[in-house]
C-alpha cells in the first residue's frame, strides 16, 4: 500500500492513518493520551533511538516462536460461519419429521426462537470477553458449546429436551457469530479486509441456499438427528484448526485486566431475553395486549434500566458507554439495526408471496429469494473499489439509497405477475445491500484498536439481530392488519397470514372468488410490508448522516505484527465534521 494511504509520520511517533483514498482522517493518539502505540508508530519514533530495530527484532523473535498461519485460521473461520449459518436454515425443512417423532407441535417454534434468543443476547458478552481474554479462548469455547449442543440435540427424547439443547447450541452460536467477524478484522489489514469478508459472505449465502436442501435430504433419506450430527466433523475440524494454528500475541498481563463485569453480563442476558421473547412470541403465542406480552415488556424495560445503572458503575462494562458516545459506532449500530428491520420483508414474506400469489412450489419460491444471496457477496467483494474512492459512509449511503428505491419498485409489480419480476428485484436488492453492509462493518472495525474491536463488532451484530426481531413483530402485525381489513367479515378464511397461506396451499375446496380474494389480500399485505422495508431503508440512511463524513480510521498492524500493549482506554467522541 502506498505511503499516502498508510498514513503520515509525526514527530511524536504516532501514525496519522488516512486509510485508502478518501476513507478517513487521522485519529491515532500518542501514548500519553491513553491510546495504543502500534509497531508502525514505534518504528517512526525519534531518529537514532533504535526503536525501529528493536521492534523488528521483537517481531522476528515472535515469528520464530510461532505465528498465526492465516490460511488454516481462515478455513476455521469459514467452517465456524458455515455452522452458524446452516443451523438457522437446515432445521426448517425437517420440522414435520421432528414433530412426528417427538410431538410438541404447539411449541415447535421454540426450536428457532430458543436458538435465536440465546445467540443474540450472548453476542455482547462474548464481544467483551474476547477483548479481555483474547479471541482464541472465546472462539474455542463457542465451538465446544455448539458441538455439545448439537450432540445433545441428536440425543433428544422429547420436544422440551430438544428446545433446551437448542438453547445450548445458541450459546455457542453467539460466540461464533461475533468472534469470527472480529478475527477476520484482526487477521487482515484494512486494505485486505474485503477479501475475507467476501469469503464469509459467500459462505453465509451458500449456507442459506444449501441449508433447507440438506435438511430435507437428511430428514427424508436418513433421520432428522443427522441434521445435528453432521455438525460434529465440521466443528471438530474448525476446533482443531483454531487450536493448532491461531497464535495471538500477548497484549496485556493478567494483572492489568479489569475484572469481568459478571453482574452486567447477567443483566444484559436477562433483559435481552425478556425483550426478545416478547417480540418473537407476541402476536403468535399470545396477543400483544395480553398479560404475558405486557409483563415481558415491562420486565425487560426494568432490567434495561438496571443494566444501565450497573454498567455505568462497572470498571469494565459489558456494554461500555463509548459504543454509543462515538458517532461512527453509534451511527453504524443504528444503520445495521435498520438493515435487520428491512431484511424481514424478503426473508419472511417473499416466500409466502411467491407461493400464495404467484402459485409457485416451495423450491421455486425459495429460488426467488435465494437470488439475493447470489448478488450480495459479489457486490460486497467489489465494494472496496467504491469505498476506497468515496469513503465508507458515502458507499453505504449509495447502497442503502438504491435499496430503498428497489424495495419501492416492488409496489409497481403487476398482479399476479411473473416469477422473474420479484426475482430480478431480489437480485438488485442483494447487490445494493452488498454496497451497504460490508463497508460499514469494515469501516467501523477500522476505527478501533484490538482491545475494542470485539465489543464494537458485537454491538453491530447485536443491533442487527434486534432489528430482525423487531421487524418480524412489526411487519407481522402490519400484514395481519391489512389482511383483516381486506377480507373483512366474509366467508374467506381470515385471521393471520399463516392461516391464509395454508388455505391457498389447497384451494380446491374454496370457491374461485374466495381464492382470488385471498390472493389479492396477500398481495396487498406484502406490498405494505415492502413499503415498510423501504421506510426502514430511509431510517438507515438518516442514521448514517450522524456519522462523520470520513470515518476516523486507526492504522493498526495485522495480527502477526501486533505488539504487546495495554488496552486502549479512549472514551472520546468523534468530532470530525
Amino acid at each position: 500500500m502506498k505511503a499516502a494511504a498508510c498514513g503520515d509520520r509525526r514527530a511524536d511517533g504516532t501514525t496519522a492513518a488516512r486509510g485508502p483514498g478518501a476513507l478517513g482522517d487521522a485519529r491515532t493518539k500518542a501514548a500519553a493520551s491513553g491510546g495504543p502505540r502500534t509497531d508502525a508508530a514505534a518504528a517512526v519514533g525519534t531518529a537514532g533511538s533504535g526503536s525501529a530495530s528493536a521492534g523488528a527484532a521483537a517481531r522476528t523473535e515472535g515469528a520464530a516462536a510461532g505465528a498465526t498461519r492465516r490460511g488454516p485460521v481462515v478455513a476455521a473461520l469459514m467452517l465456524g460461519m458455515a455452522l452458524a449459518a446452516l443451523d438457522s436454515t437446515v432445521i426448517a425443512t425437517a420440522v414435520p419429521q421432528i414433530v412426528g417423532d417427538l410431538g410438541g407441535f404447539s411449541v415447535f417454534s421454540w426450536l428457532f426462537s430458543g436458538y435465536l434468543l440465546a445467540a443474540t443476547v450472548t453476542i455482547p458478552v462474548y464481544g467483551r470477553l474476547s477483548d479481555t481474554f483474547g479471541r482464541k479462548p472465546v472462539l474455542i469455547a463457542g465451538i465446544v458449546l455448539f458441538l455439545a449442543g448439537s450432540l445433545l440435540c441428536a440425543a433428544a427424547w422429547n420436544m422440551a429436551a430438544l428446545i433446551a439443547f437448542r438453547v445450548v447450541q445458541g450459546l455457542g452460536g453467539g460466540a461464533l457469530q461475533g468472534t469470527v467477524q472480529t478475527l477476520a478484522a484482526d487477521l487482515y489489514p484494512l486494505e485486505e479486509r474485503p477479501k475475507i469478508q467476501a469469503r464469509l459472505s459467500t459462505v453465509w449465502a451458500t449456507s442459506a441456499v444449501a441449508g433447507p436442501l440438506v435438511g430435507g435430504l437428511l430428514a427424508a433419506y436418513a433421520d432428522w438427528r443427522w441434521i445435528f450430527l453432521v455438525n460434529l466433523p465440521l466443528g471438530g475440524l474448525a476446533l482443531w484448526l483454531t487450536a493448532r494454528h491461531l497464535v495471538e500475541p500477548q497484549r496485556a498481563r493478567s494483572t492489568e485486566r479489569a475484572p469481568v463485569d459478571w453482574p452486567g453480563a447477567l443483566l444484559v442476558f436477562a433483559s435481552g431475553a425478556l425483550l426478545l421473547t416478547a417480540l418473537v412470541q407476541g402476536g403468535v403465542a399470545w396477543p400483544w395486549l395480553s398479560a404475558p406480552s405486557l409483563g415481558l415488556l415491562a420486565g425487560g424495560v426494568l432490567l434495561v434500566l438496571a443494566t444501565v445503572v450497573v454498567e455505568r458503575r462497572a470498571a469494565a462494562p459489558i456494554v461500555p458507554g463509548w459504543v454509543w458516545r462515538r458517532r461512527t459506532i453509534a451511527a453504524v449500530n443504528l444503520a445495521l439495526g435498520a438493515l435487520g428491520l428491512l431484511m424481514v420483508a424478503p426473508a419472511v414474506f417473499l416466500p409466502t408471496y411467491a407461493q400464495a400469489v404467484l402459485g409457485l412450489g416451495p423450491i421455486a419460491a425459495g429460488f426467488v429469494l435465494c437470488v439475493m444471496t447470489l448478488s450480495w457477496p459479489v457486490s460486497a467483494s467489489l465494494s472496496h473499489h467504491l469505498y476506497r474512492r468515496v469513503g465508507f459512509r458515502q458507499s453505504a449511503l449509495i447502497g442503502i439509497g438504491l435499496a430503498g428505491l428497489i424495495l419501492l419498485s416492488f409496489l409497481l409489480l403487476p398482479y399476479p405477475g411473473e416469477p422473474w419480476q420479484p426475482a430480478l428485484i431480489m437480485l438488485a436488492l442483494g447487490a445494493a445491500l452488498g454496497l451497504f453492509q460490508l463497508p460499514l462493518i469494515v469501516g467501523v472495525q477500522s476505527t478501533v484498536g484490538w482491545h475494542e474491536r470485539g465489543t464494537t463488532t458485537a454491538s453491530v451484530l447485536f443491533c442487527r439481530q434486534i432489528g430482525q426481531s423487531l421487524g418480524a413483530a412489526l411487519f407481522g402485525a402490519v400484514a395481519n392488519g391489512v389482511l383483516t381489513a381486506r377480507l373483512g367479515e366474509g366467508d374467506a378464511p381470515g385471521g393471520d397470514l399463516d392461516t391464509v397461506a395454508r388455505a391457498l396451499d389447497d384451494p380446491e375446496g374454496l370457491p374461485a372468488a374466495t381464492v382470488e380474494a385471498l390472493r389479492r389480500a396477500v398481495d396487498a399485505a406484502v406490498e405494505y410490508v415492502y413499503a415498510g422495508a423501504a421506510a426502514a431503508a430511509g431510517l438507515a440512511l438518516l442514521a448514517l448522516l450522524i456519522a462523520p463524513r470520513r470515518f476516523p480510521v486507526l492504522k493498526e498492524p495485522a495480527l502477526q505484527e501486533q505488539p504487546i500493549h495495554k488496552p486502549s482506554l479512549r472514551e472520546d467522541e468523534e468530532k470530525a465534521p
